[in-house]
């Protein structure tokens, strides 16, 4: 684990044992990417596309390339990219060409990752590519929930924000 990724304010899965929660030692292995996590899922499931992209973006900064969390985020990066394609500039050539990139960066992660549910995610983006449709009132799961934005949500949103 980097120093730059620890937080011990982020709190535990509310539910199971994801991939990078470390039971044993009661913490996530990379706090702020869960943190992210969880303010980017939130924000995506109340349709603040363009927030959910930036919390998810400001993280995958810290991972560099190559590896499973930078893998993960980016493919997250590009799941709400697409969607924001979708809705705000209704462009699914655009939606499509973003989820294809997901799928693939989400390629041989595990299909619970951080308690987000990479199946149903994986899923979804596929049956999307057909059928846009597919998005319309879908939420993502995290810790077996669809969880709902907070205030505190679109505070975090606003500190990582890169631009329009």
């Amino acid at each position: 684990m980097d120093d730059h990724t620890t937080d011990a304010t982020v709190a535990p899965p509310d539910r199971g044992t994801p991939t990078g929660w470390l039971p044993d030692e009661g913490r996530w292995e990379h706090d702020t990417l869960r943190r992210a996590l969880v303010h980017g899922v939130r924000l995506y499931n109340a349709g603040a596309f363009h927030e959910s992209h930036d919390c998810f973006e400001d993280e995958w900064y810290n991972y560099g390339r190559g590896n499973a969390e930078s893998m993960f985020l980016h493919g997250m990066v590009q799941v709400a990219a697409g969607a924001y394609k979708h809705y705000d500039f209704e462009d699914d050539d655009g939606m499509r060409s973003l989820f294809r990139t997901a799928l693939q960066y989400f390629h041989g992660l595990p299909g619970d990752y951080y308690g987000v549910d990479l199946r149903e995610i994986r899923t979804v983006l596929t049956n999307a590519l057909q059928d846009p449709s597919e998005l319309d009132g879908w939420k993502i799961r995290l810790d077996g929930a669809r969880p709902e934005a907070t205030e505190a949500d679109y505070e975090y949103a606003k500190l990582t924000e890169h631009g329009p």
